[in-house]
């Protein structure tokens, strides 16, 4: 058996600090006087939030899935207001209360962990590539996040899909082979479509 990387998902025990890498793509955090923060994801499909239900689980964070129509993807999962979440909303927000503007932490790396949580939340192949969506709603985060994941060894390209949703493409046998190994194997067979896997590249439709 091939050695795991250090930084890979499988390769480290789940951290409260992974939840990072939904607040790379579309979650968000909203603050209660400093005092709790909730964490919202909208979804695309039903997969994900039941994957994303037990990885915030095995992080001691409990959540619920919701029907809305306040998006396209119909989906969102959310927590309740909750003290241990402060850490990360002061962390990810400007320090406006009053609007909860998210930010990216100075500094931030990301591990195998975070991305695997971003590519549950917000990840596709799409265009021969694999395409890791972010917040259209937060576009001061998009440059370092860019950077962010250039730095973990995943040189990407801004992108935009046909939702007009912007996100970062990974293309390249290498680069896929690296966020493979780093997001660790498929959760769910319902997943397995749209999870990196170098066998899996794949030309434009």
């Amino acid at each position: 058996m091939a050695q795991l990387s250090f930084y890979s998902a499988e390769a480290n025990p789940p951290a409260r600090g992974d939840l990072a890498g939904l607040l790379c793509g579309p979650g968000r955090l909203v603050s209660f006087g400093g005092v709790t923060a909730r964490l919202s994801v909208p979804l695309a499909q039903t997969w994900r939030g039941h994957v994303l239900r037990r990885a915030l689980a095995d992080r001691g964070v409990d959540a619920t899935l919701f029907t809305t129509g306040d998006h396209p993807g119909g989906l969102l999962l959310r927590t309740a207001f909750r003290r241990d979440l402060t850490a990360l909303a002061a962390a990810w927000t400007d320090g406006d209360t009053k609007t909860d503007t998210k930010t990216v932490p100075a500094g931030l790396t990301l591990a195998g962990a975070a991305l695997r949580l971003w590519v549950l939340a917000a990840g596709d192949w799409i265009d021969g590539g694999y395409l890791l969506r972010l917040d259209p709603l937060a576009r001061d985060t998009h440059e370092p996040l860019t950077a962010a994941v250039t730095a973990a060894g995943l040189p990407a390209n801004p992108y935009r899909a046909e939702d007009d949703v912007p996100g970062l493409r990974i293309s390249g046998r290498r680069r896929l082979g690296r966020l493979a190994e780093l997001v660790g194997r498929s959760p769910s067979a319902a997943a397995e479509s749209h999870w990196p896997a170098v066998s899996h590249v794949r030309q434009p439709a």
